[in-house]
């Protein structure tokens, strides 16, 4: 610090998506900005004139380089390289012209395009980087239908990207699980997303429904969750999962009909107040295959529901305390699942005991803390 409140540049493509980076980045900076005093700038290359996915502190500037990557995706493929090649030397300029003029105590890297090259830029800021991803899923190559093609290049690509990563000032991470995957690097710093905010009101464990949220993508697992219902509904009809997201339905809904469950499995679209609903629950299900980090299990711990869950890489090893405040289970283990959940719904006291204990839990992800941790780690690089 310089006398002065310190100046941070985040860099990422753009706020109008309803993603979990830009929720994490506009929860911590509104944090930064309102609480802390920081000076915030956040820089976009993508979306302008685009209302915002998420509420940011008028306190916030924001600055659009109108680099328009989306452009790239309607070009054929021949074009698509050279598109991309130019771009990337507009933004390289326009970037480093931002960053000259406003002299950030520190420049972070949401691990986009700019970590190419953003160190290169001699602005005299500290640079971050910051994933929200973890090392094996930063770049999921598994669909290409090209599996030594795939291999070739992730073994290239990643090599670029630890280059990179070595070059900055402080990397961090969102789990202890995900750092020791970066053996090579030793610029390390974990810390969690933080929750949006903490209710007030909690659930009481009692409503007969089990509650699971996230977008309707093959990542989320929502396929091995359904069918894990096919049997808790046979020992528990009367209870009722209930998945809450954005994305295309109509395969999920094909696999609940198969499975005869269209009257205790339904699919309801995202809403704003997630909290409210989890709040009806008495159970939470997480079935992803990875994650970043899982802020969603959080966002349920912190409204009361004992959370059963994949250990997938990563999150739910570093969120979950197994048998505590919720229940683990192997990656992909239907059974277990089934099992975990069965038990929850058949122990009442053991239930509610484990939703206090969740809540408490999360008490650890409030962002008076993140906030802390962040506001600790920029002082500690100046």
């Amino acid at each position: 610090m310089r006398g002065k409140s310190m100046k941070i540049a985040y860099c990422i493509p753009s706020l109008y998506s309803v993603s979990g980076m830009e929720r994490t980045l506009s929860i911590k900076a509104n944090y930064l900005a309102e609480n802390l005093g920081y000076e915030i700038v956040i820089i976009l290359t993508d979306g302008k004139n685009r209302e915002n996915a998420f509420h940011l502190s008028d306190k916030i500037r924001i600055i659009n380089l109108d680099i328009n990557y989306d452009d790239i995706w309607r070009y054929p493929l021949y074009k698509k390289i050279f598109a991309y090649s130019v771009k990337q030397v507009r933004y390289r300029s326009r970037l480093k012209r931002a960053l000259f003029e406003l002299k950030p105590d520190i420049t972070v890297s949401m691990l986009r395009r700019e970590i190419n090259f953003i160190t290169r830029i001699k602005d005299g800021s500290k640079k971050v980087g910051e994933m929200h991803f973890n090392k094996s899923n930063y770049r999921d190559f598994a669909n290409s239908g090209f599996p030594l093609l795939k291999t070739f290049f992730a073994k290239i690509w990643m090599h670029q990207l630890i280059v990179n990563l070595k070059r900055l000032d402080k990397f961090v991470v969102l789990s202890n699980e995900d750092k020791d995957k970066w053996f090579e690097l030793d610029n390390l710093a974990v810390i969690y997303n933080p929750l949006p905010e903490f209710p007030e009101s909690t659930s009481d464990c009692t409503n007969k429904i089990v509650v699971a949220a996230g977008r309707f993508v093959r990542q989320k697992g929502f396929d091995m969750l359904i069918d894990s219902w096919r049997i808790i509904a046979k020992k528990h009809p009367d209870w009722t999962l209930k998945i809450y997201g954005n994305g295309n339905k109509e395969a999920f809904l094909d696999q609940i009909s198969k499975n005869g469950n269209q009257e205790s499995c339904i699919l309801y679209d995202a809403v704003p107040d997630l909290s409210n609903k989890m709040s009806e629950g008495s159970v939470f299900a997480f079935s992803s295959r990875f994650e970043g980090f899982g802020m969603v299990i959080t966002e349920a711990m912190a409204c009361g529901l004992p959370p059963v869950a994949f250990a997938c890489p990563c999150g739910p090893k570093d969120i979950i305390n197994d048998g505590i405040d919720g229940f683990l289970t192997n990656p992909g283990d239907i059974e277990t699942l089934a099992l975990k959940i069965n038990y929850l719904i058949e122990n009442d006291d053991f239930r509610k005991e484990m939703g206090k204990k969740a809540r408490d839990r999360a008490e650890r992800f409030r962002i008076e803390l993140i906030g802390q941790e962040w506001d600790s780690l920029f002082k500690s690089l100046l």
